[in-house]
């Protein structure tokens, strides 16, 4: 891994998806943080929401623009690994049983029709709607029984950041097996209901913030204008962090 804006990144995709392999082979539970540039934006402002994104078993960068800032800072050249790739990798490759939290029960039966498609295993695994609580009022031990009677191995969480990150790092001491990914709005893309992910061209292209905001207009234009506000810190900060390094290794 290595440790970018404070956070612990692994951007190579075929050690994630050993580390998580590896995790489940394992007594006990973890998760995984899927770290875009609102979390790093967010996780830099609450030292609380920090500790629980470096808490897990590692960060995927679901961001386009990170990379850039760490080719610029660093002079190393990193890719993006966002939340719809991973899901759609994990959910193709029929290696694990898993069980789906999420929020809306029309969003999730209509993820389970569109993801039976690519793997049929899925009809029979299990969708669960969430209650509209704070993160703090979920009965923990009930979804961990839930979870450890199901069988599953890959718990996926769809709560959106940074309630999502918060509830697995609460439901984490409950649970005896498996790997829990926080995807965010992946459940929405891919259940063919409301918003679908951006063109492969604006992604390519880093445009994909500029589909989000026209698509929903007033939640993304309040991140935007949070990383905005905070970036040219965040940037100063990672530059000045890597001339210490440089010069602290020149003095030895």
């Amino acid at each position: 891994m290595n440790t970018y804006f404070n956070i612990n990144y692994e951007f190579d995709r075929s050690q994630v998806h050993h580390a998580i392999a590896e995790r489940l082979g394992q007594p006990g539970s973890d998760y995984v943080c899927v770290a875009d540039g609102v979390i790093m934006n967010t996780a830099n402002r609450l030292p609380e929401y920090l500790e629980v994104i470096n808490g897990g078993l590692l960060s995927i960068c679901d961001s386009g623009y990170v990379p850039l800032y760490i080719k610029w800072i660093h002079g190393k050249k990193f890719e993006q690994y966002c939340g719809s790739e991973i899901f759609l990798d994990i959910i193709a490759s029929r290696k694990y049983r898993m069980i789906f939290l999420g929020t809306q029960q029309i969003i999730l039966d209509g993820l389970q029709t569109e993801l039976s498609k690519i793997n049929p295993d899925v009809k029979d695994m299990t969708f669960y709607e969430l209650p509209f609580c704070k993160v703090s009022e979920f009965d923990y031990p009930a979804i961990a029984k839930m979870i450890e009677d199901d069988g599953a191995d890959i718990i996926w969480v769809a709560l959106g950041a940074p309630k999502q990150e918060f509830f697995m790092s609460y439901l984490k001491p409950h649970l005896k097996h498996g790997v829990m990914i926080a995807v965010g709005a992946a459940f929405k893309f891919f259940s063919g209901i409301g918003v679908r992910r951006a063109p492969d061209w604006m992604v390519d292209h880093h445009l994909e913030f500029i589909y989000r905001i026209a698509k929903e207009p007033r939640k993304q234009l309040r991140r935007c204008f949070h990383i905005i506000r905070t970036l040219p810190v965040l940037l100063f900060k990672e530059w000045n962090s890597k001339n210490k390094q440089c010069h602290g290794a020149l003095l030895l």
